[in-house]
Order: structure tokens, then sequence, then C-alpha cells
């Protein structure tokens, strides 16, 4: 698989499963709250489907990059969605850190 290509399907798999675009705005609206049990369930989904997606083989470094999750957990955190210390959060950002770390250079 062509790096392209690999960083590709990974970015259509994150985005299938993204809870920012559909739920970000019912929780803003007063619609959900941030504790909602099936609001944490999609969203601790969506961070194992992260996860997975940064162990894709084929992914170089400068594709690893591109799928740094810090921007969509910062808008997920100030939404109360999320804090930085939840388990769930550390092992997204410890899964992104060997991602890099392990991926060839460009």
């Amino acid at each position: 698989m062509e790096p392209d290509d690999a960083l590709q399907r990974a970015i259509a798999t994150i985005s299938q499963s993204d809870p920012l675009i559909k739920l970000i705005q019912q929780v803003t609206m007063g619609r959900m709250k941030p504790e909602d049990v099936g609001l944490r369930a999609i969203v601790e989904a969506w961070f194992g489907t992260y996860r997975k997606v940064l162990g894709t083989a084929g992914l170089t470094k400068a594709a690893v990059r591109r799928l740094d999750p810090s921007p969509r957990v910062a808008v997920l955190a100030a939404a109360g969605i999320v804090s930085a210390t939840q388990p769930s959060v550390e092992s997204l950002h410890a899964a992104y850190s060997k991602a890099l770390e392990c991926a060839p250079l460009d």
C-alpha cells in the first residue's frame, strides 16, 4: 500500500465515526449533557478506532503527524466531554506517540 493510500484510508476511517461533527453541536445547544452515557460510549468507541488507525501499516512520520488527535481532543475537552487526564485520552496520546516513533521516515 502506498503511503498516501494508507493516510487517506486512515482519515476516512477516523472521519466515519468522528463525534465532533454530529455531537458537539448537541452538547453546545444543551440537547445532550457532556456526561451523557451514550455520548461517552460514542467518544470511547471513536478513541478505540483512532488508536487502531494509528497502528495502520504504511503510515510515514508525516502521515502520522497529520493524524495527530490533539486538536480533536482539545475540542472535546473544551465542550466538557473528556478531560486530559482521563485514561482513554492518555491512551490515545500514547498510541499517537508510539505510532510517530515507529513510523518510517517520509
